[in-house]
C-alpha cells in the first residue's frame, strides 16, 4: 500500500486503505453481508434475553415493586451506551466499535447464566444491564449500513432485514437449548443468547477495511441539532410505546394462564419488527421516510389497542406483531429522516438513539 493524501483519517468511519478501494456507487457487499449477520445474531441474543428477564425478575426479585428490574436495567444499558456507541465508531471504526459491543454482550450473558443457576436477582440485573450495552451498540449497524451500498437505504434495509432470521430461529433454539438445561429453567436460552453475542463478535470482527464514501460532519457537534429533533421525539414516542407494551407482554401472558406461549409470541413480534425491512429492500424507492413513520403510528396505535382488548394467546400475538410492524416502520422512517441531508455528526446520531432508548 503506497501512502496518498486522499487517505481517511483514523477518526473516521473508515480505514487505512487505498481511496479507490470503493469507488462511488459501488456497494461493500462483504461489509454489508458481515453486518447483516452481526446484527442478526445481536437481535437473536436480544430475543432470547428479553423472553427472560421478566418472567425470571418476577421468579428472583424480593418484591414485586422490583420485578421489572432486570427488563429496565437492559433498556438503561443500551440508552447509555448509544452515545459513547457513537463517538467510538468515530475514533476507533465499526470493526473496533461494534467488537467491542459484543464482547461486552457475551459477558453480559455469561453474568445472566449464573445468576440463573445461583437464583441471584443483583448479577440477573447486572447482566440484563450489559446485555443492554450491547443492544445499544448494535442499533448502530444501520447507521454503519448508509454508507457501503451504492444506494444507503437498501443497505439499511437489507442489515435492518437480516433480523428477520433471529424471529424465525428463536422458537426452535429456545425450545431446544432449555430442553438441554433441563431442570434449570432458563438456563440454556441464556446459554444460547450469550453463544449468539460471541457470533456476533465474529462477524464485526471479520469486517473489511473499505473507504466510507460519505463525508464525517463530526466537527459541526451539536451545531445541526434542529435536523434530528422531529424525527427523534417521533422515533422516541414509537420506541416508548413498543418496549412498554412488550415488557407487560410476557407478564400479562402468564397472568392469563399462557405461560407456555410467551416465547412464541415474542418471536412473533420480532419477525415483525424486522421483516418489513426485507419488503421495504425489494422496493427501495417505496422507502420514503414521512409515508413509512405515519403508517407505523397508525400501526402502533392499532397493536395498542389490541393489547388492551387480549385474553388469549392468539390476542397478544396479533397484538406483538402489530407493535413490531409499527416499530419497524417508525423507526426504518427516523433513520432515514436523520441520514436525508448527508450524514450527521457522531454526536447527533448518538443523541437520536439515546433518546430512542431512554
Amino acid at each position: 500500500m503506497t501512502a496518498s493524501p486522499a487517505i481517511p483519517r483514523a477518526g473516521r468511519l473508515d480505514c487505512l486503505c487505498e481511496p479507490s478501494a470503493l469507488g462511488d456507487g459501488v456497494a461493500d457487499r462483504g461489509g454489508i453481508a458481515l453486518l447483516a449477520i452481526g446484527f442478526a445474531l445481536s437481535v437473536l441474543s436480544q430475543v432470547l434475553s428479553l423472553s427472560i428477564l421478566p418472567l425470571a425478575g418476577l421468579a428472583f426479585a424480593p418484591s414485586r415493586g422490583l420485578a421489572m428490574l432486570p427488563f429496565a436495567a437492559f433498556y438503561a444499558g443500551a440508552a447509555l451506551a448509544s452515545l459513547p456507541a457513537s463517538l467510538l465508531l468515530d475514533f476507533f471504526g465499526r470493526r473496533a466499535a461494534l467488537s467491542l459491543g459484543a464482547s461486552l454482550g457475551a459477558a453480559g450473558g455469561l453474568v445472566l447464566v449464573w445468576a440463573l443457576v445461583k437464583m441471584h436477582f443483583g448479577a440477573l440485573a447486572l447482566g440484563a444491564f450489559w446485555l443492554g450495552i450491547a443492544s445499544g451498540f448494535s442499533l448502530f449497524y444501520r447507521h454503519a449500513a448508509v454508507p457501503l451500498g451504492s444506494r444507503g437505504r437498501s443497505a439499511v434495509l437489507l442489515v435492518f432485514g437480516a433480523a428477520t432470521l433471529a424471529a424465525l430461529a428463536a422458537p426452535t433454539i429456545a425450545t431446544a437449548t432449555e430442553a438441554l438445561a433441563s431442570p434449570r429453567a432458563f438456563v440454556g436460552m441464556a446459554v444460547a443468547a450469550a453463544l449468539a453475542q460471541v457470533g456476533s463478535l465474529t462477524a464485526t470482527s471479520a469486517l473489511p477495511y473499505g473507504r466510507i464514501r460519505a463525508t464525517e460532519r463530526g466537527a459541526e457537534g451539536l451545531r445541526d441539532w434542529r435536523r434530528i429533533l422531529l424525527p427523534t421525539l417521533i422515533g422516541a414516542l414509537a420506541w416508548f410505546a413498543m418496549t412498554g407494551l412488550m415488557g407487560a407482554t410476557p407478564v400479562a401472558m402468564v397472568g392469563c394462564g399462557l405461560s407456555g406461549a410467551v416465547a412464541g409470541t415474542i418471536a412473533w413480534h420480532v419477525m415483525a419488527m424486522y421483516a418489513p425491512s426485507l419488503a421495504l429492500a425489494c422496493l427501495p424507492v417505496a422507502a420514503r421516510p414521512i409515508p413509512i413513520v405515519a403508517a407505523g403510528g397508525v400501526l402502533l396505535v392499532a397493536g395498542t389497542l389490541a393489547f388492551a382488548l387480549s385474553r388469549q394467546a392468539e390476542g397478544f400475538s396479533l397484538a406483538a406483531a402489530l407493535l413490531g410492524v409499527g416499530w419497524s416502520l417508525a423507526t426504518l422512517g427516523t433513520t432515514l429522516w436523520v441520514h436525508r441531508d448527508g450524514q450527521p455528526s457522531r454526536w447527533l446520531l448518538g443523541l437520536h438513539d439515546g433518546a430512542l432508548l431512554a
